[in-house]
């Protein structure tokens, strides 16, 4: 008599399955992030909680409830959230990478209350940099008590011969000294075309210079050289990171800054994704089209800028009808429109991305009427208006007509409408940063800061989509709150509607698995928060592919 019978057959079952559940872990993880709520923005509803995310070289490989994951993965590495709320990393859907970059090796003429607050800081940058041009960007006049543009006057008593060039806040006017005007060839007054000099009474230049004047005399101000270029580049990089951001789009780049961008990815010097719009200037265009769309893990070059007109608070936006503070002008076009229509054919042809500068609603109709004619009907093509300040109704259904993407820069908004009324009269500013119209035209709607026209900060993108107010809390019934958007398409807005826009929605955009594992951290729920305290949330930490880029504790 044997002591050991023959197991009953579903005892073998047992043991498989017992030793199945001993190796739940053997999976292995880089980085898990768990006791977390997430806002996965990937259209399901605000995941429960504790949630956890598993990490594999650098892309997301599972998600789903703290004790599932950490059952299924081990990982030599994991961060207990407890309990932050993790979105995917928030991308600017429109933004000067570079421009803002550059910014910090300049002087920061922004939140300056009076010329005299100006003629400061100009003299303080001067004691600090001896030698060279005096360049910086910032100044808003409509800010000042005098809200008439300034005058060289005063800069030509304090540099009589160091040249200085100091740009408006929305890059598309600046104020120059005698110095700089003789170095550009316009110390007397002359036409430009797509652009301005203001004069005084005796014709001779104020130093104010508008979009194709003002473009005309940066091309004479030294280029930064490459060294400081970089470090300016990396600076921002660690500026971008503590908002939260981990892709953002630069719109508007010469090709050689494009290569440059390349490069500092290559080497792992930066790696912020950049979605870089070369812009649609000669000779920049035909470099352009001779590469072709272009793109990498980081760098998505596939898109061309053009720009058709200039900015609201300089009068060079081009308007239907005049400007109601100055009934003698409807601003500038600046495109040829047969130079313009072959330029768009030939990117079309090659497969790029087409996205152009629009704030006035002429502006606006002439390009989407240009766009509905190349493309021809809907389509998955995803050319773009950028800012669409200013949009008469009428041509709404040419946005739907040819899926054209109308991406805008909330803040604008906010800090338009102190004298956005006053340029455009009651009637028409009804029609403008309507938020909510535009985003029924497509169901989407990318959002993006203008940086460094605006502040930087994601967060403030936000606030003004949805809350309509400025960062001081005005107006208190919020600005044409009727054009606000909802908490959940401003989210989308800066992550997976900004990712469509920009092409990018296969790999970044929202938390899913096989994206890569570029995230952002808050201290609070920003669907979920009070109105009063969004301003007030925090960035706890930033990945990108799973790196830590950023950690307020450090």
């Amino acid at each position: 008599m044997h002591i050991f019978q023959k197991p009953h057959p579903l005892f073998y079952a047992l043991v498989a399955i017992l030793l199945l559940s001993c190796n739940f872990k053997s999976q292995k993880a880089d980085l898990i992030l768990h006791n977390a709520v997430a806002l996965t923005c990937d259209g399901s509803l605000q995941q429960a909680t504790p949630m956890a995310i598993a990490i594999a070289d650098g892309l997301i490989v599972a998600t789903g409830p703290e004790r599932a994951i950490l059952n299924s993965f081990t990982s030599k590495q994991k961060i207990d959230l407890q309990q932050a709320v993790i979105y995917p990393g928030f991308i600017d859907a429109h933004a000067h990478f570079t421009g803002y970059a550059l910014s910090l090796l300049t002087v920061d003429l922004v939140g300056t209350t009076s010329y005299q607050d100006v003629l400061n800081r100009v003299e303080l940058f001067a004691l600090e940099h001896p030698s060279g041009w005096i360049t910086g960007r910032g100044w808003d006049q409509t800010d000042w008590d005098t809200t008439t543009f300034p005058t060289r006057t005063y800069l030509d008593e304090l540099f009589p011969t160091r040249p200085v060039a100091i740009r408006r806040i929305d890059g598309h006017a600046l104020l120059a000294n005698a110095a700089a005007l003789r170095l550009a060839g316009l110390s007397t007054f002359r036409h430009i075309e797509g652009g301005e000099m203001l004069t005084f009474n005796d014709g001779s230049p104020t130093g104010v210079l508008i979009d194709g004047a003002a473009d005309s005399l940066l091309t004479v101000i030294p280029k930064v050289q490459t060294d400081l270029k970089i470090s300016a580049l990396i600076k921002a990089e660690k500026h971008l990171f503590a908002r939260g951001l981990t892709s953002i789009v630069d719109a508007g780049l010469e090709f050689a800054d494009i290569q440059l961008i390349d490069s500092l990815h290559k080497s792992g010097t930066l790696s912020i994704r950049v979605v870089a719009m070369a812009s649609g200037t000669r000779p920049n265009l035909d470099s352009t089209f001779k590469i072709g769309p272009y793109s990498t893990s980081r760098l998505f070059a596939r898109s061309i800028k053009f720009y058709m007109d200039g900015s609201l608070g300089s009068r060079g936006a081009a308007l239907l009808e005049p400007y109601t503070d100055r009934p003698s002008h409807s601003g500038f076009i600046f495109q040829n429109p047969d130079e313009f229509y072959q330029s768009l054919m030939k990117a079309n042809e090659l497969g790029f991305q087409v996205a152009t500068h629009c704030i006035g609603d002429s502006a606006v109709r002439n390009v989407l009427k240009v766009y509905n004619e190349i493309l021809g009907g809907q389509n998955d093509k995803r050319w773009r208006i950028e800012h669409a300040q200013v949009v008469n109704p009428k041509d709404l259904p040419l946005f739907t007509s040819a899926s054209v993407i109308p991406s805008v820069q909330p803040t604008h908004a906010t800090s338009d409408m102190y004298w956005a009324g006053e340029r455009l009269g009651r009637n028409r500013v009804r029609h403008a940063y309507a938020y909510k119209d535009l985003e029924q035209a497509l169901g989407l709607l990318p959002l993006g800061t203008d940086m460094p026209v605006e502040d930087i900060d994601p967060i403030k993108t936000f606030y003004a989509a949805t809350v309509r107010k400025d960062s001081d809390g005005f107006p208190q019934e919020g600005y044409h709150k009727d054009q606000s958007l909802s908490r959940q398409s401003a989210l989308h807005g800066m992550t997976l509607w900004a990712a469509i826009a920009n092409f990018q929605d296969k790999s970044v955009g929202s938390i899913e698995v096989g994206k890569f594992a570029d995230l952002v951290v808050l201290d609070r729920n920003l669907l979920t928060s009070s109105p009063e305290s969004i301003l007030d949330a925090k960035i706890l930490r930033t990945f990108v592919s799973g790196i830590e880029t950023y950690n307020s504790d450090n």
